[in-house]
């Protein structure tokens, strides 16, 4: 059996429990080709790049997948049929990676910067705003 990291990205107007049924929904076509579900990740309600569908946002989920060519097939067919998912890619591996996704550390990295140097709140100093043309200011008449 191979290897695949499979991504997929739901709909915005659907609960978190909507999307987990959808990962449950598509572990359980995986194990009965014979195959398995290694790691599940969810990495939240995402902005898109661009819309998709007129959706904004994207609910984005990770599946780690040990099974056989046409469990993956199917689960890419059932997703295709299915109006609550905007996008899927599956990419083979030679190796499943170790602990949490990129995706998942760096929200993690930017939560501890945050918590460490206190974030967007902080007492920076801020650049002084410019006058625009039609503002009264120095040498103004």
């Amino acid at each position: 059996m191979a290897l695949y990291e499979h991504v997929f990205l739901a709909r915005q107007d659907i609960s978190q429990q909507q999307v987990d049924a959808l990962v449950e929904q598509y572990k359980g076509i995986i194990e009965a080709n014979g195959g398995k579900v290694g790691r599940i990740e969810s990495w939240g309600l995402r902005a898109l790049t661009y819309r998709i569908n007129k959706n904004r946002k994207a609910y984005y989920s990770l599946l780690n997948i040990d099974a056989p060519a046409a469990a993956v097939a199917e689960v890419e067919r059932q997703q295709r049929i299915n109006e609550d998912v905007l996008r899927f890619m599956t990419v083979r591996v030679e190796e499943h990676e170790e602990g949490q996704s990129a995706m998942l550390a760096r929200r993690d990295d930017r939560r501890e910067r945050d918590d460490k140097f206190g974030g967007r709140d902080d007492d920076r100093p801020r650049r002084p705003r410019r006058p625009r043309d039609n503002e009264a200011g120095e040498g103004a008449e």
